[in-house]
């Protein structure tokens, strides 16, 4: 059988739990399905390009989030063969370039536009992102777990793990760094400040980054969120060094781990007179500030899904409130939902992804029951998830065909059917 042929199977067992809901099994499975159904490109035995969905290219970061629902699966072996062919395309993709966010499944030379500096014929888009090269290291750790297999561990996948691992070592001394961006005729968060190299920043520890998750410029040059998950995927990188018997490498992960770590405790946090210490979403180490939270993943609101710090944690509590209210420039309320939104779409628009992740990180469960019924009640018809909506109109939305929001969803579903499947009977 296909990957999808079992995966469809492993997840029809659901259909009696999630039945108390008219409709749900059916949005869940289509969504659950969406990123094999439209979007994996199987190039033959060890190689895996996933597009996003209504833009041709492969994001590191999206192709990660589209398939790790899939991993549990991943005991069978045409679906490990779909996740370790997508470990290795990203291993090479890292290669061809560690500052770039988006690849073509070719030298084809497709992009958005022409930008500065000239790109590889590979890259789609040379926007250095820190999640970039997190997601990744993710994606074959939540693998190496489920299956204990290390057959991913080859020559070019510990050649990109150095890649990685000597990038952020690059970008701690943000000064030494030969990385710029520029776009012509563009708004200003598709392109960096200060001659492409970004506003100025102080040495912290920490990884500068050119732009957020939702792919927009940083205000300030440390994207707390993505510094938060170095510290969980260097732990990533120093186990994967060990395997592969790189004791240096294994030493600069953990060293690199650390000084980030110290970084963030001087450098990352706020007192808010509302909520107490929390975390801030950007800083330059001179003392300047961004506070807000962006629906995209890494963001403040992800921490716990991310694996940076458990629920119930005081400080994530705290941060988690903040994200989740009106301090938040980016948390928009309506007739038909409320939750947190992007600078990067419409002013006021929700994001499926963001409601996706309140769920999966609330320790509440009539707070996730009224996440669901917002998502289903939301999808306009469709059946899918999109990147943004109205609130108050959720037919006006943006992107029809975006699978990392329909990924988001079926792993909530999943999760909660699994986990806690009495409260489908209260939705």
């Amino acid at each position: 059988m296909t990957a999808k042929e079992i995966i469809r199977k492993r997840i029809e067992p659901l259909k009696q739990t999630l039945s108390p809901v008219p409709g749900l099994f059916d949005m869940f499975e289509k969504c659950f399905l969406n990123t094999l159904e439209t979007t994996v490109q199987a190039l033959g035995e060890g190689d895996t390009f996933v597009i996003t969905g209504d833009i041709e290219a492969m994001w590191l970061r999206d192709s990660t989030a589209q398939v790790l629902h899939y991993i549990r699966f991943a005991d069978e072996p045409a679906v490990a063969g779909l996740i370790e062919g997508l470990i290795a395309r990203q291993m090479k993709c890292v290669l061809i370039d560690p500052y770039a966010n988006a690849f073509n499944v070719t030298d084809n030379g497709r992009s958005w536009t022409e930008d500065e500096p000239k790109q590889s014929p590979w890259v789609w888009e040379r926007k250095y992102e820190i999640d970039s090269l997190c997601y990744p290291l993710m994606l074959a750790w939540r693998y190496y777990t489920a299956t204990k297999s290390t057959s991913f561990l080859t020559e070019t996948f510990h050649d990109g793990l150095r890649a990685i691992i000597s990038t952020f070592e690059t970008e701690q001394k943000r000064e030494n760094s030969a990385y710029y961006f520029i776009r012509h005729d563009c708004p200003p968060q598709d392109t960096l400040s200060h001659g492409g190299r970004g506003a100025p920043v102080g040495y912290t520890g920490m990884v500068w980054s050119g732009f957020r998750p939702s792919d927009d410029a940083c205000t300030l040059g440390y994207l707390i969120p993505s510094n938060l998950f170095i510290t969980v995927v260097m732990d990533y990188a120093a186990e994967f060094a060990g395997l592969l018997h790189d004791g240096d490498l294994k030493t600069r992960a953990v060293k690199l781990r650390e000084e980030v770590e110290a970084g963030l405790e001087k450098y990352a946090l706020l007192d808010d007179p509302d909520f107490g210490e929390i975390y801030a979403y950007e800083t330059d180490g001179l003392g300047h500030y961004v506070q807000m939270d962006d629906a995209n993943v890494p963001s403040l609101l992800a921490l716990p899904y991310l694996g940076v710090c458990e629920k119930d944690d005081p400080r994530y509590k705290r941060t988690r409130a903040w994200a989740l209210s009106a301090k938040n420039p980016y948390y928009y309320q309506g007739k038909l939902a409320q939750g947190v939104g992007s600078p990067h779409t419409p002013k006021g628009y929700v994001w499926p992804i963001g409601l996706c992740v309140q769920a999966m990180t609330s320790t509440d469960e009539g707070e996730i029951a009224s996440l669901i019924r917002t998502l289903l009640r939301t999808d306009a018809g469709t059946g899918f998830m999109h990147e943004s909506f109205d609130p108050d109109e959720p037919e006006k939305y943006t992107r029809s065909w975006f699978a990392w929001a329909n990924s988001m969803f079926g792993e909530l579903i999943y999760r909660t059917a699994t986990e806690n499947a009495s409260l489908f009977k209260t939705l």
